[in-house]
């Protein structure tokens, strides 16, 4: 789990950087006067995909937080300090493990009795916004591929 999370950690950045450079890349090539709706929609595409993986890697550096303020208490740090909420620390008192999920992201506390809950590591905008801009990016760039097939579809010789 840990090696996981420290694999992922600087992806985020290269991700958001590579989106970014195809955004400006592709306006660059053509000019931003001469640039068609498709490109601008493609650059406003990668951008989302941009903010989307930059806001993911901050809401997993509070996961790796809260990893590491686990590792460092040890073995007899009962309850796990980022299982605490303030009002329920009687629920804290039977977390006996720990994992951490991915989507939606979380540092997520197991009890003993079989159950589990999500501690507030994670800010509470970060899986939203995630969602949002993902999808936000997933639909303008859909948009942007349709658009440019019936363009293409025009302006062929024929």
């Amino acid at each position: 789990m840990a090696l996981l999370l420290l694999l992922i950690v600087p992806a985020g950045p290269v991700a958001a950087f590579a989106f970014t450079g195809y955004a400006v890349g592709s306006l660059g090539r053509v000019g931003l006067r001469a640039a068609d709706r498709t490109a601008w929609l493609r650059s406003a595409a990668a951008l989302a995909a941009a903010v989307a993986a930059l806001l993911y890697t901050w809401g997993l550096l509070h996961v790796v937080a809260a990893v590491a303020e686990t590792w460092e208490g040890g073995t007899e740090s009962a309850p796990l300090p980022p299982c605490l909420t303030p009002g329920r620390e009687e629920r804290a008192s039977h977390v006996v493990d720990h994992t951490v999920s991915y989507v939606p992201l979380g540092f997520v506390c197991e009890t003993s009795g079989g159950g589990s809950y999500r501690s507030d590591t994670v800010p509470a905008y970060v899986n939203p916004g995630v969602l949002v801009l993902a999808l936000t990016a997933a639909g303008v760039g859909a948009g942007a591929r349709a658009m440019g097939g019936t363009a293409a579809r025009r302006h062929r010789p024929g």
